[in-house]
């Protein structure tokens, strides 16, 4: 079970990386609450503002990316499972390699029609 949690969880993130919205919307629940400080000091809540961050591929422009989860943790308490890890983003961009790294947290839920992310939590990572 928890490799198979771990590929719900890259197919959520690379949803999000790739701009794809219909899978990211099929592997997160509508009332998601999201703390991105990069973006606001304030909690996010709902799919609206993200629909148009992923639909405007936001991350990575498009452009070649890979992504590394680092120190991993999974933590499952019935139907609940809490993901932990810091995320390596590597993007190519014109002048070579870009890095970024976030400290993240994304508690997933099993609904009867599959798990889906209901909470978010991200800090920097250095």
């Amino acid at each position: 079970m928890e490799g198979e949690l771990w590929a719900f969880l890259e197919r959520h993130l690379r949803s999000i990386y790739e701009g794809d919205y219909t899978t990211y919307a099929a592997t997160t629940h509508e009332e998601l609450a999201l703390y991105e400080w990069f973006v606001t000091p304030h909690r996010l809540d709902g799919l609206d503002f993200h629909r148009f961050m992923v639909e405007k591929n936001w991350a990575t422009r498009g452009r070649p990316y890979r992504i590394d989860l680092l120190e991993r943790r999974l933590q499952r308490y019935g139907e609940v499972a809490i993901f932990s890890y810091t995320l390596l983003l590597t993007v190519e961009e014109e002048g070579g390699l870009r890095h970024r790294a976030v400290n993240e947290s994304r508690v997933a839920v099993r609904f009867p029609e599959g798990w889906k992310v209901v909470h978010v939590h991200k800090s920097p990572a250095g």
